[in-house]
């Protein structure tokens, strides 16, 4: 490698050292070791460090086609230090500062969603079925008037009817009021009897089949 490729390569990772400081931090803040299990917790730090030499070892693919020197080693770790001693502290208050503003841009896109999407559906979900009780009242209040008009119709007509039949009834000799009365009471007994049989054979049917 040339001289200007060397010096190039060794700036690239100071800067790649630095960047392990701020990804290492980035990734203990948002990984909170003590709420995770021990296993998940090595499981992270595993993926973590194999994505960061993976990408170390893909910018010094770019810089110098990936050829290794131990000096390079030393500029990562003079990166890593010069971060921490420096620039931590700073990166560690944009870092919170940026976290903070995620969550509030999150809490205020979420109350805009619910204030311009969720209420009006809910209203309009509100006012449907306000709707929909409305028009099946009025259809139970139109059935039942409709049944009224209809019942009190059917007296109307069946009226003249009824008062030909009570005054035939009257004319009707007394013993023979009498007999019609009994032989109305045995058919009415004997349709009692009739249903008494069916209740009698549905039940032993029943017991037959369990």
């Amino acid at each position: 490698m040339s001289i200007t490729t060397q010096l190039f390569t060794m700036l690239t990772m100071i800067g790649m050292g630095g960047w392990l400081g701020m990804a290492l931090d980035t990734y203990n803040r948002f990984l909170k070791r003590e709420e995770r299990a021990h296993w998940l917790v090595f499981v992270n730090d595993v993926l973590f460090w194999a994505v960061q030499a993976l990408f170390v070892f893909y910018v010094l693919l770019l810089v110098n086609h990936g050829e290794l020197r131990f000096y390079l080693f030393l500029a990562l770790l003079c990166g890593y230090a010069a971060y921490q001693s420096l620039l931590r502290p700073l990166y560690v208050r944009v870092l919170e500062w940026l976290i903070w503003l995620a969550v509030r841009l999150g809490q205020a896109f979420a109350q805009l969603f619910r204030y311009m999407v969720l209420r009006p559906l809910v209203l309009l979900g509100q006012m449907a079925l306000a709707l929909l009780l409305f028009m099946w009242r009025l259809v139970v209040w139109t059935t039942r008037f409709l049944l009224l008009v209809v019942w009190k119709t059917l007296l109307v007509l069946v009226a003249p009817l009824r008062w030909t039949g009570t005054a035939i009834w009257r004319r009707v000799p007394l013993h023979r009021r009498i007999w019609l009365e009994k032989f109305f009471r045995r058919l009415k007994g004997f349709a009692g009897q009739i249903k008494n049989t069916k209740e009698k054979i549905g039940i032993w049917l029943a017991k037959w089949r369990k």
